[in-house]
């Protein structure tokens, strides 16, 4: 009796139910919602930074200049690389303050031990008679 291949929809079974593919589908939903939060702050940026000193110099758009797509390119890319920076350096300060909470709570007393183990001691000497 031949042995029977899995069929297409079982190997489509299988990848959609890798835990890769799920993962990557909520970071691209994930991502795409995070990219309007981004994109209204590069906008916030350029129009309130960098459109007053564009028209005291009198230039009317930077994207008018020869190389003016690439500089825009460029000034979005640094203003979203310092965005999220900001916010991962945001998040990871909260975690550290979480786990150094969790850790202070965890810390065992080690004066209070120390006072027990003597006071065991003492006992334990006291029953034998030293």
């Amino acid at each position: 009796m031949p042995s029977r291949r899995p069929g297409l929809l079982a190997d489509f079974k299988a990848f959609i139910n890798k835990g890769n593919v799920v993962d990557l589908a909520v970071a691209v939903v994930i991502g795409g919602a995070f990219s309007q939060v981004v994109n209204a702050v590069v906008s916030l940026v350029m129009t309130t930074l960098l459109e007053p000193v564009l028209k005291a110099a009198q230039v009317e758009s930077i994207s008018a200049w020869p190389a003016g797509a690439v500089l825009v390119a460029l000034i979005n890319f640094l203003v979203i690389a310092f965005v999220v920076f900001l916010i991962v350096r945001a998040i990871e300060a909260a975690k550290r303050k979480e786990a150094a909470k969790a850790e202070a709570e965890a810390a065992p007393d080690t004066q209070a031990q120390l006072a027990s183990a003597v006071t065991r001691l003492a006992d334990a000497l006291d029953r034998r008679g030293l």
